[in-house]
C-alpha cells in the first residue's frame, strides 16, 4: 500500500492497512490512541461488491440481522439473487418471496439499472455516490457504507450513522450526539484515514456497549 498522505483512492486490503491507519490517527488524536491501546486496531470489514451486496443492503433496511439473513436465504432458494434473475420477474413475485412492496420495487429498479460495478471500483467517490443514490431505496448512508466496505476506500465516512455519532459523543465527551453536519466536519481532521477512524469508533462503541451490558 502506498504511503501517500492524500491518496484518496487508497484501498484497505488487509488488517495491516487498518493498523497503519489506526497508528496514523492515534499519533494525531489522543482519544483514538486510547481506543487503540485498550482494544487494538479495528478489524477489516471488507465485503464483496456488486449487485448482490446492494440487494443485501436494501433487504437489511429496518429489519434485524436475523430477519435480513432469512430474507436473503429465501431469495437465494428461489434463485432471485442476480440482476438478470430479478429483472425477469415481477414485483409481485418478489413480494411472494418475502420482500415488502417497497423493497421489491427497490431491488427491481436496481436490477434494471444495469450498473457497471467493475467501473465503480475505480471511479471517484463522488461518481459512485451519484450513481448509487440516484436509485430508489439507496440513500447516502447505504452508498457510503458500500464505498467503505465493498470498495474498501480508506477515506470515506458515514456521518449519519447513529452508532458512529453515539461513539463520538462518548469518546470525545460531547454534551450530545453530534448530528450529520457537525459529524462530517469533525471527520475532516481524520483524512486520509476516515474509514479507519469510523472503524475505531465502531470498535469503541462495541466494547463500550458490551461493557455496559447492552450488547
Amino acid at each position: 500500500m502506498q504511503n501517500v498522505a492524500m491518496d484518496t483512492t487508497r484501498i484497505l486490503r488487509t488488517d495491516v492497512c487498518m493498523a497503519e491507519g489506526a497508528a496514523w490517527l492515534a499519533a494525531r488524536e489522543p482519544r483514538f490512541a486510547q481506543v487503540l491501546e485498550l482494544y487494538g486496531p479495528p478489524p477489516l470489514r471488507r465485503r464483496d461488491d456488486g449487485f448482490e451486496a446492494l440487494v443485501q443492503a436494501i433487504v437489511a433496511q429496518q429489519v434485524s440481522v436475523a430477519s435480513a439473513r432469512a430474507l436473503m436465504g429465501k431469495l437465494e432458494a428461489a434463485q432471485l439473487i442476480t440482476a438478470p434473475q430479478i429483472a425477469a420477474v415481477s414485483e409481485e413475485y418478489l413480494r411472494e418471496n418475502g420482500l415488502s412492496r417497497q423493497k421489491a420495487r427497490y431491488v427491481k429498479a436496481l436490477a434494471e439499472a444495469r450498473i457497471d460495478y467493475d467501473a465503480l471500483r475505480d471511479a471517484p467517490e463522488a461518481e459512485v455516490m451519484a450513481v448509487l443514490t440516484a436509485l430508489p431505496g439507496i440513500g447516502r448512508w447505504t452508498a457510503e457504507v458500500y464505498v467503505m466496505f465493498s470498495l474498501g476506500r480508506a477515506d470515506t465516512f458515514a456521518p449519519n450513522d447513529l452508532a458512529l455519532q453515539e461513539a463520538a459523543r462518548m469518546l470525545f465527551d460531547l454534551p450530545e450526539r453530534p448530528k450529520e453536519k457537525p459529524m462530517r466536519a469533525m471527520a475532516e481532521a481524520w483524512t486520509p484515514w476516515r474509514t479507519v477512524a469510523a472503524g475505531l469508533l465502531w470498535h469503541y462503541y462495541h466494547y463500550a456497549k458490551r461493557r455496559d451490558g447492552v450488547v
